[in-house]
C-alpha cells in the first residue's frame, strides 16, 4: 500500500560563488552547516532518523561517501545508515526520491535526503599521456631505466587539465553542456536579447526575496574556520541589466551564440537537506508538513538536447495525474541555461513537439512567468551540481505555502541527457 510522504522542514546554505580558488568549505563542511540548525529546531532526538541520502557529484578525497561523513558530524549515531547517491545535476532531487520511496512504501518513517557540492574544490587533473609517463618513472628500477624514462618527459605534462570542464562535457556526444544550450536555441529560436532578459529576471528575482525576507528560514548563515559568516547568496547581481549582459561574448559558439556567462547558471558551492517523514512520524512527533510529495518521474533523451529533460520528465506527471497547465500554481525549473529554459517553454507551446514527442492533440500551454521560479533560480543563485535539485523541491515546498498555492512540478535538466521532475502538493 503506498502511504503519504511529507516534507515536514528543510534547509541549506548560501550558495557561495566559486572565485578561481578553493572556496571556504567542503561539500561534508556545507552539509553540516545547514543540517546543524535544521536538526536543532526539531522536537525529535537524532535518532529517530532512520537514513541519511545525500546527493554529491564532485566528492573529494578526504570525504568518501559524503553522506556517511556528514551524518556522523552531524551527530546521527554510529547506527544510522548513510550513503551518497549521484545522477549528476539530478542528485539532490534523486536523495529526496530514493527517500520519498522508502517511506511511501513503509520500510522508513523519517529520512534526511541531501545535496552537497562544493564546485570550487572541484580538482586539477593530469592529462593522460602525463599519468602513463608518472607509471614509467615509478616502474623504472635501474639507472638507465629511469633516464629512459625521464627522457620522454614534456613541458605540457606538468599542465594540469581543470576536472570540472571535462566532467561538463558530455562523452558520447563530445559536447559541453553550454554547447547543448545552443543546440536548442537554434531549434527553438531563442534570441540572445531574449536570453539575456530573461536573466537579468532571475537577479531581480533573487534579489527581492533576499530583500523581503522570503528565504528566512530556508537559508541558514554558514561560519567558516575564520568566524567569517556567509548569510546571502553571493552571485546575485541587482543591478544587471540588458545593456550590461549585451556586453558580453558568447562563451561556447562565438561570435553568434546566444549562451554567454551572464545567462548562464553560476559555478557554485552549496549544500540543502529535505526531511520527509511519513504519516505515523508526522503524528508521533507533533510534525506540520510544508507539502506532500505526490509522485516523481525521470526521462531519458539524446544528451545533445539534454536541455529538454524538464519537459520529458514533467509531462507524464501531468499527465498521470489527469492535470492540466492551470491545475499547476508554482513551477521550479533549475535554470541552468536562460536559453534551456526557454526552449523547454517553447516546447511546451509547440503543437508539433508536443504532439510528436508528448502524446498531446496540441500545445501543452504556456507557463505563466509568474509561477516560474517565483524567487530566482540558478541563473542567479548559481547550480552546485548536487544540491540544486535538492533546492528546488525545498524551495518550491514553501513557496507553495507562502502563496497559498496547492500543487506545483520542481524539475531540471540533467547532464548526459535525462531529466527529473517532482510533483508536490500543499499540505
Amino acid at each position: 500500500m503506498s502511504r503519504p510522504v511529507y516534507i515536514v522542514d528543510g534547509a541549506r546554505t548560501p550558495f557561495l560563488k566559486a572565485r578561481g580558488k578553493p572556496g571556504p568549505f567542503t561539500p561534508v563542511d556545507l552539509a553540516v552547516q545547514c543540517g546543524r540548525p535544521l536538526l536543532m529546531r526539531q522536537p525529535f532526538a537524532p535518532e529517530a532518523i532512520d537514513l541519511v541520502v545525500l546527493g554529491c557529484v564532485n566528492v573529494i578525497q578526504d570525504e568518501m561517501n559524503p553522506a556517511r561523513v556528514a551524518a556522523l558530524r552531524l551527530g546521527l549515531g554510529d547506527e544510522t545508515v548513510a550513503f551518497t547517491v549521484q545522477i549528476n545535476c539530478g542528485s539532490g532531487m534523486q536523495s529526496i526520491d530514493t527517500a520519498y520511496r522508502y517511506i511511501r512504501d513503509g520500510s522508513h518513517q523519517m529520512i534526511l535526503a541531501g545535496g552537497a557540492e562544493a564546485l570550487s574544490h572541484a580538482p586539477l587533473v593530469y592529462r593522460h599521456e602525463a599519468t602513463e609517463w608518472f607509471g614509467d618513472m615509478a616502474r623504472a628500477k635501474s639507472p638507465v631505466a629511469k633516464l629512459q624514462a625521464l627522457s620522454d618527459l614534456r613541458p605540457n605534462f606538468f599542465s594540469p587539465v581543470i576536472g570540472l570542464e571535462r566532467g561538463l562535457t558530455d562523452p558520447i556526444t563530445k559536447l559541453n553542456m553550454g554547447q547543448t544550450a545552443e543546440v536548442l536555441a537554434h531549434r527553438f529560436n531563442i534570441d540572445r536579447a531574449t536570453a539575456d532578459a530573461y536573466a537579468v529576471e532571475s537577479h531581480k528575482r533573487l534579489a527581492a526575496a533576499q530583500e523581503s525576507g522570503a528565504l528566512k528560514g530556508e537559508v541558514m548563515p554558514a561560519f567558516d574556520r575564520a568566524g567569517q559568516a556567509y548569510e546571502h547568496d553571493d552571485g546575485v547581481r541587482p543591478d544587471s541589466s540588458l545593456e550590461k549582459l549585451g556586453k558580453l561574448k558568447p562563451v561556447f559558439e562565438p561570435p553568434y551564440g546566444k549562451v554567454t556567462a551572464g545567462n548562464s547558471s553560476q559555478i557554485t558551492d552549496g549544500a540543502s537537506w529535505v526531511l520527509l517523514a511519513s504519516e505515523t512520524a508526522v503524528e508521533a512527533h507533533g510534525l506540520t508538513p510544508i507539502a506532500r510529495i505526490v509522485d516523481s518521474e525521470w526521462a531519458a533523451l539524446d544528451p545533445s538536447i539534454m536541455g529538454l529533460g524538464p519537459v520529458l520528465s514533467s509531462t507524464p506527471l501531468a499527465q498521470r495525474h489527469d492535470l492540466a497547465l492551470d491545475d499547476i500554481d508554482l513551477w521550479e525549473l533549475n535554470e541552468a541555461f536562460a536559453a534551456q529554459v526557454l526552449s523547454c517553454l517553447a516546447a511546451w507551446q509547440d503543437d508539433d513537439f508536443c504532439r510528436e514527442v508528448l502524446g498531446y492533440d496540441a500545445a501543452f500551454g504556456r507557463i505563466d512567468r509568474d509561477r516560474l521560479n517565483v524567487d530566482g533560480g540558478a541563473i542567479s543563485l548559481g547550480h552546485p551540481v548536487g544540491t540544486s535539485g535538492n533546492r528546488i523541491v525545498l524551495h518550491l515546498a514553501n513557496a507553495l505555502k507562502a502563496r497559498n498555492g496547492r500543487r506545483g512540478i520542481a524539475t531540471e535538466c540533467i547532464g548526459g541527457g535525462l531529466g527529473g521532475a517532482m510533483l508536490l502538493e500543499a499540505a
